[in-house]
C-alpha cells in the first residue's frame, strides 16, 4: 500500500508554533513517527509539507498518476478556503483520502469549524494530536480499495 501524507502551510513549524495547541514535537518527530507506524502496518509512505497552495495541489494531482492507494491530507488554513485544494482530492475518485487536524477544529475560532476540503475526503480525524496521524494511516489500510 502507498500512502501519501501532505501538511500545508506552517505545519514545518510543528514545537514552534503554538505549543499549548500543537504541542512539543518537531515536524521531523512527526515525520519519523508517521515512518514508523507505516512500516509497522507494511504500508509505504511519502510525507510532504509546503506553505504554497499550488504546490500542494501539483503534489496531489501527482498522486493520480503515481499508484497512490490513499492521501492523508492536513491542509491547514486552506482548510477554510482553498476550494482548489478541494477540486483537486475530489478528482482522486480512486484514491482513499482522509483530512487531518491535530487540533479539534470544532471547537476552536468558528472559522476554523468550516472545512471547505473535508467533502472532498472519505473521512475527517480532528482533535486526536499527533496520534491522529496515525489512526489515519490504520483507516487508510483499513479501507484499501
Amino acid at each position: 500500500m502507498k500512502i501519501l501524507v501532505v501538511n500545508g502551510p506552517n505545519l514545518n513549524f510543528l514545537g514552534i508554533r503554538e505549543k499549548a495547541i500543537y504541542g512539543d514535537q518537531n515536524y521531523d518527530y512527526l515525520v519519523k513517527t508517521i515512518k514508523d507506524k507505516a512500516l509497522e502496518v507494511g504500508a509505504e509512505v511519502e510525507c510532504y509539507q509546503s506553505n504554497h497552495e499550488g504546490a500542494i495541489i501539483d503534489k496531489l494531482q501527482e498522486a493520480y498518476f503515481n499508484g497512490t492507494d490513499a492521501i492523508i491530507i492536513n491542509p491547514g488554513a486552506y482548510t477554510h478556503y482553498s476550494y482548489a485544494i478541494h477540486d483537486a482530492l475530489k478528482s482522486l475518485e480512486k484514491i482513499y483520502k482522509i483530512e487531518i487536524h491535530i487540533s479539534d477544529i470544532n471547537s476552536r475560532e468558528s472559522f476554523r469549524s468550516n472545512s471547505v476540503t473535508a467533502p472532498a475526503c472519505d473521512e475527517q480525524i480532528v482533535g486526536h494530536g499527533l496520534a491522529g496521524y496515525l489512526e489515519a494511516i490504520d483507516h487508510a489500510v483499513l479501507n484499501r480499495s
